[in-house]
């Protein structure tokens, strides 16, 4: 379908809200190869958008959207941190309908200078998609729109990855780079929630610095929420990504074991993911243009990882760490359960990392230990073999040339005084005024005295 004016959408505002004055129109910022926008304004100064599909498939998911729509009672909006959209009016032409909505305050910015924020807008961000999140089933439900738990969400993007291998369009270090990925089964661990589907800054009404209002309410379901981190992945600021994930895991405030470590990691696969996704969709649509087009941002892609390395998508891509966790409440500890919990994958730390920590098992006994530092941890499990090789020999410790590099074990079995000045011990830290981590001399409680490494080892083997 050719592309609507600006002119022709505001003609169809008047017909689908007759006696509707319109005085000024102006494009609006859309998905070109779905839809047509503009925001009209009439001659008592109310604006409204104006959305018409240009395909049949852009008018299905419209047709979605009314009824996500309608599934936010007022109840439902009233607790939202953010303004959700509602439809003033409708007109039908050539098949397909055309609607009219309340324009809401705010409008869409760039992903540059979003990353150029204030912290009160990316904490508006943060708590907007956690809201979004925490949406009850209900309005997934009532609207009659897909639900995939983790496992099915896995199992549906290896099919699609058959299907594209079978195009022979995909490079092959791209398809074996997608498949390592979905094969890592950590990494599929998580929540299923209620996911916006379509969240990115273009999605984003913003007003005088505070983030307002979401749009695009076409694809939700129930689902992965990493979904809706995909235009997070895309930018080169690691200091906005880390803000937002911070202030979204606050203001979901989940317990310390339920907090989604993988969650970046695939929504950079995602990301990756979708140029085939676009690729598929011309070839379902023959559309030359769109197959070409997707064929060299695919090419780019390739070349851009053989280059750089690409986006991490097989390594922890984000951990709370202990100031998030400190300032922001992001972790919380049970009585019984001292230490974050960590990915079971991660058991044991290997011999040559100088930074990591074993995790002990939550039990009374159970110390207080460092987090593991996400960059220098492995999330593949140890072989048999491997572990023999670890089991065989002492961790190192965090500072341990400060504190006790003197030290040999040679009889791991007595409990005279002898004895455990061979032990290795966990070195307690605290953090000072100036944010640095610091030994402390003297431990303050029985949850932080020392303990045998060999302990550690015993309480995980038991468990």
């Amino acid at each position: 379908m050719m592309k609507r004016t600006v002119m022709e959408l505001a003609a169809l505002a008047s017909a689908a809200m007759p006696g509707l004055d319109i005085v000024e129109a102006a494009a609006f910022p859309d998905d070109p190869r779905a839809f047509d926008s503009a925001i009209v304004t009439d001659a008592d100064n109310n604006h409204w958008r104006v959305r018409s599909p240009r395909n049949s498939q852009a008018a299905f998911r419209l047709e979605t959207e009314i009824q996500v729509l309608s599934g936010f009672t007022p109840a439902i909006r009233a607790h939202l941190p953010f303004r959700v959209p509602s439809v003033a009016g409708a007109v039908q032409l050539d098949s397909l309908r055309t609607f009219i909505y309340h324009q809401m305050p705010g409008k869409p910015v760039d992903l540059d200078t979003l990353t150029r924020a204030e912290d009160q807008t990316i904490d508006d961000i943060g708590r907007i998609i956690a809201a979004i999140h925490k949406l009850p089933s209900a309005v997934v439900e009532t609207a009659d729109l897909p639900a995939y738990g983790a496992e099915q969400s896995r199992a549906r993007l290896l099919s699609e990855l058959d299907q594209m291998a079978l195009t022979g369009k995909v490079p092959s270090a791209l398809l074996r780079r997608w498949e390592n990925a979905f094969e890592e089964r950590p990494m599929w661990t998580f929540t299923p929630r209620v996911v916006h589907g379509d969240f990115d800054e273009a999605s984003l009404l913003i007003d005088r610095n505070r983030a307002v209002g979401v749009t695009a309410w076409t694809d939700l379901h129930i689902g992965d929420p990493a979904r809706d981190f995909m235009w997070l992945a895309s930018t080169e600021s690691l200091e906005f990504r880390e803000a937002v994930l911070s202030a979204y895991h606050r203001h979901m405030a989940v317990p310390s074991d339920h907090v989604d470590l993988h969650i970046m990691r695939r929504a950079a696969l995602a990301a990756e993911f979708s140029l085939a996704k676009y690729l598929m969709s011309g070839i379902h649509a023959s559309d030359d243009e769109v197959i070409t087009e997707a064929e060299s941002m695919l090419s780019e892609l390739a070349a851009d990882i053989d280059r750089t390395g690409g986006q991490d998508i097989g390594q922890q891509f984000w951990e709370p760490s202990a100031e998030v966790a400190a300032e922001d409440d992001v972790v919380i500890a049970s009585d019984e359960e001292h230490v974050p919990q960590t990915v079971a994958a991660r058991e044991v730390a290997t011999p040559t990392d100088t930074t990591a920590t074993a995790q002990p098992s939550a039990s009374e006994d159970s110390p207080e230990a460092p987090a593991a530092n996400p960059v220098d941890t492995q999330d593949v499990t140890p072989s048999p073999a491997t572990r023999d090789k670890q089991e065989a020999a002492e961790p190192a410790l965090p500072n341990a040339a400060d504190a006790a590099a003197s030290e040999k074990s040679s009889d791991s079995t007595g409990e005279g005084p002898e004895t455990q000045e061979h032990q290795a011990q966990l070195i307690v830290h605290k953090l000072t005024e100036d944010d640095e981590v610091v030994p402390q001399e003297v431990a303050e409680d029985e949850d932080t005295q020392p303990i045998s490494w060999k302990v550690v080892r015993q309480n995980l083997e038991r468990d």
